[in-house]
């Protein structure tokens, strides 16, 4: 089992940064893929970014690619996602993810979840 922590939410000005952070325990964290999604309300909930286990590999959305960084570091089982020039649209709860590596991390599947953080964008 994998339980994840997550951090680093708030509210920030368009054209600001954040940078959430999400610790990891209870399993290897060298063996997981880790993903970030978001959900505003009544909306799906959305894939944002993903580093793969050995984190030489990164998946962006569209809509993020430019602007936000997904980055690890093993030695403290903590994934990192630096959002910056934040827009409104960017507004969600930020949901930090885990999966085991051998399922692959184009499937976008993930098998343990972190509590959610709110991120407010203001125009």
């Amino acid at each position: 089992q994998v339980r994840l922590v997550k951090s680093g939410g708030g509210l920030v000005q368009a054209g600001g940064s954040l940078r959430l952070s999400c610790a990891a325990s209870g399993r290897a964290f060298s063996s997981l893929n880790m993903g970030w999604f978001r959900q505003a309300p009544g909306k799906e909930r959305e894939f944002v970014a993903a580093i793969g286990w050995t984190g030489r590999s990164t998946d962006y959305a569209d809509s993020v690619k430019g602007r936000f960084t997904v980055s690890r570091d093993n030695f403290k089982n903590t994934a990192y996602l630096q959002m910056n020039s934040l827009k409104p649209e960017d507004t969600a709860v930020y949901y930090c993810a885990a999966m085991g590596a051998s399922r692959g991390m184009a499937s976008r599947k993930y098998d343990y979840w972190g509590q959610g953080t709110q991120v407010t964008v203001s125009s």
